[in-house]
């Protein structure tokens, strides 16, 4: 199996208030990755989550995030790539003005929560997110809580 999409044929949608393009998807992989396209401004941010069946890897472009996992903020800028093994809690926020990234699903199905919650409000997401076997665990962090006190930044 392989696949070939041009621009024309990939997917833009809008998520959770950014855009973003599924380059590939499970569909056309076999289940097996999801690529997505994200562009963001600053202090755009993901949920406190965690995929309970897929890894997740990040590829910054563009701009910089900060990546929680255990509590702990860690800068990812350009040329950054960041995995998150399945099962363990992770959130970002978007610390420079925008921001462009790449994030890949192995397996694939985040392509498929991404069509079926759109724009969806906050419940109805978290709804989405478990049949999609993701767990949200809270609200996406501030800027605050990424970058610390002015004095510290």
């Amino acid at each position: 199996m392989y696949a070939l999409l041009t621009p024309e044929e990939q997917q833009a949608v809008r998520f959770l208030g950014s855009l973003v393009h599924i380059r590939i998807g499970g569909a056309q992989t076999g289940g097996q990755l999801a690529v997505v396209h994200h562009a963001a401004e600053r202090g755009f941010g993901s949920p406190r989550h965690r995929h309970l069946l897929a890894d997740e890897t990040f590829l910054v472009l563009e701009g910089e995030m900060r990546v929680e996992l255990d509590g702990q903020f860690h800068a990812a800028g350009a040329g950054s790539a960041v995995f998150l093994p399945r099962e363990r809690p992770h959130s970002f926020v978007i610390t420079s003005p925008s921001a462009r990234y790449l994030t890949l699903h192995t397996p694939a199905d985040f392509d498929q929560l991404i069509l079926a919650a759109g724009a969806s409000e906050p419940a109805e997401m978290a709804r989405i997110a478990r049949e999609h076997s993701i767990e949200i665990l809270g609200p996406p962090p501030s800027l605050h809580d990424a970058l610390g006190p002015p004095e510290r930044r």
